[in-house]
């Protein structure tokens, strides 16, 4: 299908269906692919289109409204130890928290073994939604995981005691680093990396900075992107953009306090973001150090130019396809490819 861009046309191919609730695509050495499905299931999608039958291995998820098996990333040592790491809801006597744990894939077997969780949220309410669950790999080796409010808990997002409506920064065995922003602070979770988020659905490092960017759903409107820094509250609940669900009425006390970080771009309706990958690729040269950003509500994917850390132009893309992309990644070939929730897809997107 050809699509049109303030650039010219552009192609979007198929490369692969027949998935369900598809959630987090992640590229192998080989060029093969890892993608989660919601329900629970880890799939290998070759570069031809071929899916493989489920790996084995994984731990049960709870796979009950937004919750299930969510992000992979390929561990930084891969070729040596064959690591990956993965997000989930996991289940518990009460409820159901988000997770992460890291295992050792056999790609050819279709099987992960020595599965070890590293990271459980402290709090396992019940509800089904807000887990947050994305996974960056930093620079120096740590880990950031994104840590939804589950939704009925948005008030817990500003305590620094909870997990709950955070950014954490673990090492790659689940320990804490030392230079976090909260160690060794009295009352705090020292996996505390920055608070006050509600649900973080996308994450990325700035090519330049090396930075954790994200962005966040609102409820009603106030979707937020922000520059998430040591030791930062970012408001929610307190300060927002958005607004209830049912009523309208103002959430909080305003959309500043001197005290908490703003957003650096908000979204007003709510675009309901979920996925991002800054561009560094070849293959759109004109979009180098764009940010790309998935849509479910609008079903678009958002294309932000960037100069430094301002945003200056944006645009909306893959509007004729009415899909919900769920996640967005640059592609080895310097292509992006985008996961439809909505057909259970992967899409890349090429010059025309």
């Amino acid at each position: 299908m050809v699509v049109s861009s303030e650039a010219g046309p552009l192609r979007v191919t198929e490369i692969a269906g027949g998935l369900e609730s598809p959630w987090s695509l992640a590229f192998l050495p080989d060029g093969r692919m890892l993608v989660t499905e919601r329900p629970g299931r880890l799939r290998i999608v070759h570069p031809d289109g071929r899916v493989s039958e489920p790996v084995a291995g994984l731990p049960a998820v709870h796979a009950r409204g937004q919750g299930g098996l969510l992000d992979v990333v390929v561990g930084p040592r891969f070729a040596a130890d064959g690591l990956i790491f993965f997000s989930y809801a996991e289940p518990t006597a009460v409820g159901a928290r988000t997770a992460v744990a890291r295992a050792r894939l056999d790609a050819d077997r279709l099987r992960v073994d020595a599965v070890q969780r590293i990271f459980a949220q402290d709090e396992d309410p019940s509800g089904a939604h807000h887990w947050g669950a994305r996974l960056v790999l930093a620079a120096d080796g740590t880990l950031f995981v994104t840590l939804g409010d589950r939704f009925h808990h948005r008030e817990r997002a500003q305590a620094l005691d909870s997990h709950l409506g955070k950014v954490v920064r673990i090492a790659l065995d689940g320990s804490v680093p030392a230079d976090n922003p909260l160690a060794g602070r009295a009352g705090a979770r020292a996996e505390i990396w920055s608070w006050g988020h509600r649900n973080v659905q996308g994450a990325a490092l700035h090519p330049q900075s090396g930075e954790l960017w994200i962005h966040e759903h609102g409820p009603q409107g106030g979707d937020e992107l922000n520059r998430t820094r040591a030791g930062l509250n970012y408001g929610w609940p307190a300060v927002t953009y958005g607004r209830e669900y049912v009523s309208g009425r103002k959430i909080g006390e305003g959309t500043t306090r001197a005290d908490v970080e703003p957003p650096v771009l908000q979204w007003t309706p709510s675009i309901a973001p979920s996925g991002m990958a800054f561009y560094t690729g070849d293959a759109f040269p004109h979009w180098k150090g764009n940010l790309f950003v998935g849509a479910l509500k609008f079903q678009l994917l958002v294309r932000l130019q960037m100069d430094g850390e301002r945003v200056v132009h944006e645009e909306r893309l893959l509007g004729e396809l009415g899909r919900r992309i769920r996640d967005v990644r640059q592609g080895p070939d310097g292509h992006l490819w985008l996961l439809d929730e909505s057909e259970g897809r992967i899409l890349r997107l090429d010059p025309h």
